[in-house]
């Protein structure tokens, strides 16, 4: 039997992405948010599909339309501010869980409340579940895998090519900016610690080139150590502008010495502003099917050595395959297809094998 899959936040930009990707697929979702006038437009565009106008801010609004076993993809943002009440239903009424965050500290904190309840009440909830950070977490753990257990830490870096200064939406540049005052979590000697975005720069072997990268929040830090318990070390990078890696880090110096003066806040956002300029929405088809995506994950036996192994995954546009991830787990979660209640990542919710095969069906395949 499928459960009901409902979708919050059909009418913005990725939620759109997930329902176009979802009607590919041949489901029907519930499309939910708070504005009625948007949702029947939308519900009528996409051949009369049920729709419930629910606010993201109130859990007994939303409860009332989950069932246990239902599954509830949300990509209302930011997650910080909105995404707690939208999980707290999920856990209590049993239903599972997918959103698009990329605020690795929201996904730090929906751990530490709702894990427990989660696995009470048999709620899969699987957050960040995009382009952040799917890719990364599959290659981490190929690269792993192929390793062997000599392998104790672990760098990934993403990267696309292509018009991508064009290709970056509204939402990602708030994540953006707001990730250049915010520290970044590295995994080192088993605990997690908080650096500066952007204190690291690592150089990458992609296309045959050699590009930078700096360091950046990323979920396989907090994830991959459950699959991997041996892991010692994990640290993420952003390569998306490599000539810029650099100047970036000094940027983000220049930021975190601002934070802390006197209306440092308000420093901090005059200074971090210009990340926002650009037109609303995101990308349209067109522009980015000329922006493709690739990861990259080098496993070694420690910080700095000489690599064991390394795996290369590239796909599609990371907006495109954020939908087409996001459709493709709740169409498994809601036909009941086996996967680890609680609070979990990728490959502990479905396994190395079957995520892999996901994904390849998507598009996202080894280079």
């Amino acid at each position: 039997m499928t459960s009901r899959i409902t979708l919050l936040g059909a009418t913005g930009y990725t939620g759109g992405l997930v329902l176009e990707a979802l009607l590919r697929q041949g489901v029907r979702p519930t499309i939910a948010g708070r504005n009625p006038a948007a949702l029947t437009a939308l519900a009528e565009d996409s051949g009369g599909l049920d729709h419930v106008v629910v606010d993201a801010a109130r859990p007994d609004d939303l409860r009332k339309h989950l069932g246990h076993g239902d599954v509830l993809i949300t990509t209302v943002g930011p997650f910080e501010r909105y995404g707690f009440p939208v999980a707290q239903a999920a856990a209590d009424a049993g239903a599972h869980y997918l959103d698009s965050t990329g605020e690795v500290g929201f996904v730090r904190a929906l751990h530490a409340r709702h894990h427990q309840r989660a696995r009470e009440t048999g709620a899969v909830m699987l957050p960040a579940f995009g382009y952040d950070y799917v890719p990364g977490v599959l290659a981490a753990a190929l690269a792993l895998q192929e390793a062997g257990p000599s392998a104790h830490a672990v760098d990934i870096g993403y990267f696309a090519s292509g018009p991508l200064a064009r290709g970056i939406s509204q939402g990602t540049r708030t994540t953006m900016r707001d990730g250049l005052t915010l520290p970044s979590p590295r995994r080192q000697h088993h605990r997690l610690v908080d650096e500066r975005t952007a204190s690291r720069v690592r150089r990458f072997t992609v296309r045959g080139r050699s590009r930078s990268a700096f360091l950046v929040s990323g979920t396989e830090v907090l994830f991959l150590p459950e699959e991997f318990p041996t892991l010692e070390a994990v640290t993420v990078y952003n390569g998306w502008f490599p000539a810029l890696s650099r100047p970036l880090s000094l940027y983000s110096a220049l930021v975190s010495a601002a934070k802390r003066l006197p209306a440092g806040g308000r420093i901090a956002d005059v200074l971090t502003s210009p990340v926002l300029l650009g037109p609303p929405g995101g990308p349209d088809a067109a522009l980015r099917a000329r922006i493709p995506s690739h990861v990259v994950a080098v496993a070694s036996g420690a910080p700095g050595a000489d690599p064991l192994a390394e795996v290369h995954l590239v796909g599609p546009n990371p907006y495109s395959l954020t939908g087409e991830l996001l459709a493709w787990a709740a169409g498994r979660l809601a036909t009941g297809s086996g996967a680890t209640p609680g609070v979990v990542g990728p490959t502990t919710a479905f396994g190395v094998d079957t995520l892999r095969q996901g994904c390849a069906e998507l598009g996202l395949v080894t280079a």
